[in-house]
Formats: structure tokens, C-alpha cells, sequence
């Protein structure tokens, strides 16, 4: 008897991690809506049921730690097993954090990084098996503008998003030969649930020192609501690049982020042509 895939070869299968809010809902709503096959994660499997409501036998709703290997293993294995493939993975989890690095906590770096990067690399790590048997695949990180063009008050952060598009960029070069292929997707700022709260952290520990780095973030996070960026749009357009036989290595998401990014790179230019007398000093 053929699987459900089998029979409906156009329909993709879809791995998606933080799926219970943000770009993940967005993206899951809609692939589900087009009829694709999606697994999707969260920490918390009934609150994902509930966000995305919708009883279909095309959706597979997953509880896991994305810290955990071997949580994010049987999720893989799971999907696999339920759906015969998969073809599509995005990794989308992740939370910003604010403060200066003096007054992040070691402990509140880490898990920073754990999620936002260290959860990746086991997606990454533990789907690879899959993608090589099938000679296909498409491996979809999602960074942030800030990871090219980080800004004061969010190092942690800005650290984190930009190792996903240097190890997103080395993974492309790595996996092409296999047949997978590799976005990084760099967003600027949307009308998610980002600024609200519920996906920001901050330090624990305040230094009054950086009170003005303090009330800039405030600020910022007062723009709730009156972000640019259309997250539904935003969906649409990974969906997009995610059918494309060729798809970019980077994928800038936004007008402010479009115009923040080529801003900081005219800067890093225009920095390394000034120190490329010393730079070149250097050789034998």
C-alpha cells in the first residue's frame, strides 16, 4: 500500500521547529492550508495544537527540546516514519535577548546560544542522515538582519544570529554535492508576538552603567504593533523560495532590514579598503 506521500508526490514534507507562534505558525497555517505535510515542534505540544487548530492527518504536532539531541532525534525519526520523507526543514526557534555582555550571566549566554544556535546545529545534525539517502532536501535557518548588522545592547543576540549564517553559509558549500540546499533567512522587524514579551529575555542582573543601553531597548520594544513587516507576507515568501530550483544561500526579509544590512556592509567596506595599507603590511 502506498503512503500518503507516495500517492501525492507534489505535496512536500515539512520539519518546522518553533511552530507555535511567530514565522513557524504563520508558515505551518499555510503549508497546511496548500494541502502539504508538516511536522511541527514546539516545547509545548498541546499549546501548538491549539495555535494552529486544525485535526488533519497531513499535520503531525511534536513535543520537543530542541536542547536535547536526542529529543530532536525521535522527533526526526518520528516524522519520517509518519510521513515517508522529508523534504523541507526550517529551523525557526529562537529568542532574542537583551544586555550588555558584562551583565549576561554565563548561564544566560548559553542557553541563549543553545537555542538559537545549538538547536539548529542538532536539527541540522540529526536530519542530515535523511536528506543524503534521498539526495534531496532543503535546510531553511532562520537568522536575523541583526546577525549582519548587530546593534547596541543586544551582543548575545546579535553573536548567536550571525553564527547561523556563517555555519548556514559553510553548510551550503558543504551539502550542495549531495543535492540539499541551504537558506538563511534574514528578517527584519515584523508584526510578531517578537517584541511582546513572550520571545525577548533580558539581563537578570542590570548594571546601572548601562542604563541608557537599558532604555533604548525599552523603547524599542514599545514599537509592538508598529513593526513594518507583514509576518503572513513573510511566510508566503519562504514558502516561495522553498519551491525554487535554485534557491538564494541568503535571503533578506523586510525593507528595514534590506536597508540595514547593505548600510552596515557599505561601512565594512569602506573599512577594510582604509586599514588595507596595514592589512597587506603584513606579508613576508
Amino acid at each position: 500500500m502506498k503512503t500518503r506521500t507516495e500517492t501525492d508526490s507534489k505535496k512536500k514534507v515539512w520539519f518546522i521547529t518553533g511552530a507555535s507562534k511567530g514565522f513557524g505558525l504563520s508558515i505551518v497555517k499555510q503549508l497546511l492550508c496548500a494541502g502539504h505535510f508538516v511536522a511541527a515542534t514546539s516545547r509545548d505540544k498541546e499549546a501548538l495544537a491549539r495555535a494552529v487548530n486544525r485535526d488533519e492527518s497531513n499535520f503531525l504536532p511534536l513535543q520537543v527540546d530542541l536542547a536535547n539531541e536526542s529529543s530532536v532525534s525521535l522527533a526526526l525519526q518520528h516524522t519520517y516514519e509518519e510521513f515517508g520523507r522529508i523534504d523541507v526543514v526550517i529551523n525557526n526557534a529562537g529568542y532574542g535577548i537583551g544586555g550588555a555582555i558584562e551583565e549576561l550571566t554565563d548561564e544566560e549566554t548559553r542557553q541563549a546560544f543553545d537555542i538559537n544556535v545549538f538547536a539548529t546545529l542538532n536539527v541540522v545534525r540529526n536530519v542530515m542522515p535523511y536528506l543524503r539517502e534521498q539526495h534531496s532536501g532543503h535546510i531553511i535557518n532562520i537568522s536575523s538582519s541583526g546577525g549582519f548588522a548587530p546593534g547596541m545592547g543586544w551582543s548575545i543576540y546579535c553573536a548567536a544570529k550571525s553564527a547561523v549564517i556563517t555555519l548556514s553559509e559553510v553548510l551550503a558549500e558543504d551539502v550542495k554535492h549531495l543535492g540539499i540546499k541551504v537558506t538563511c533567512v534574514s528578517p527584519g522587524s515584523f508584526r510578531t508576538n517578537f517584541l511582546n514579551g513572550e520571545s525577548i529575555a533580558v539581563a537578570e542582573n542590570p548594571i546601572d552603567d548601562y542604563r541608557d543601553i537599558a532604555e533604548a531597548r525599552r523603547q524599542y520594544m514599545k514599537r509592538d504593533g508598529q513593526q513594518p513587516g507583514d509576518p503572513e507576507k513573510a511566510a508566503a515568501a519562504i514558502i516561495k523560495v522553498a519551491g525554487e530550483e535554485n534557491p538564494p544561500v541568503h535571503l533578506l526579509l523586510g525593507g528595514d532590514a534590506y536597508n540595514r544590512v547593505l548600510t552596515r556592509l557599505d561601512a565594512l567596506h569602506n573599512n577594510i579598503r582604509e586599514m588595507g595599507e596595514v592589512t597587506c603590511s603584513t606579508d613576508l
